[in-house]
């Protein structure tokens, strides 16, 4: 059974341009979903995406923009990329939208191969951040096993620090940090201290401060 394809989102208040942006993301392979408006994407499309996706928004619409749009799906669920279309674009406009982040800024009448260029280019973006959210989830749930003992040592290892330096920071016996230390790095599933600490900067997660250690 093949995978399901990935969606792309057409939001414009022009049926026509609805109408034929979802035939050829379709005839690309795709799937489309067409919304007549910001406010209807936003009703309709509440869930997490859990398939890489974009959307191409027009900008100027009644009601929601296209550009406040995107700013609401920079912090929602349903957050994707995003490629304006639009058939009067302005310089401002267009530079507040880049610096939003979405993949490009088409003029109407635009080259379809051009369109669906950037469709391929949001959906790979897409795809790369959804694989580096799963990757992060799977590390919190890994730190979240941790006890409240073994995080604290995890701090300290991921400075550097030694075994016996461990110890005296935390008042434990040596022996007893390596104990913990081991455990660490069988549950953060890791076999060097070097890569501990790239895991941990996935997640952000903060080592012991100097300011923390003992004269």
């Amino acid at each position: 059974m093949s995978p399901e394809p990935a969606t792309v989102f057409i939001v414009d208040d022009d049926f026509s341009v609805c109408r034929s942006l979802a035939r050829l993301v379709r005839q690309a392979g795709l799937r489309a979903e067409t919304f007549g408006s910001a406010e209807e994407f936003l009703r309709l499309q509440t869930d997490p995406l859990t398939r890489p996706a974009c959307a191409v928004v027009d900008l100027h619409m009644p009601g929601l923009s296209g550009i406040e749009l995107q700013k609401r799906l920079c912090d929602s669920p349903a957050a994707c990329p995003v490629i304006f279309i639009s058939g009067n674009g302005d310089i401002p406009s267009t530079v507040q939208a880049m610096r939003q982040g979405a993949v490009t800024f088409l003029t109407k009448p635009f080259d379809t191969t051009e369109l669906l260029h950037a469709i391929e280019e949001a959906l790979r973006k897409h795809r790369a951040s959804m694989v580096a959210d799963h990757r992060a989830s799977a590390i919190l749930a890994r730190v979240n096993d941790l006890t409240e003992r073994e995080i604290e040592v995890m701090a300290w290892i991921i400075t550097g620090a030694l075994n016996k330096q461990i110890a005296a920071e935390l008042n434990i016996v040596e022996k007893t940090v390596k104990v913990h230390r081991a455990r660490v790095l069988e549950k953060m599933q890791v076999s060097s201290v070097a890569e501990l600490v790239r895991v941990c900067a996935v997640v952000n997660f903060a080592p012991a401060k100097a300011a923390e250690r003992k004269a």
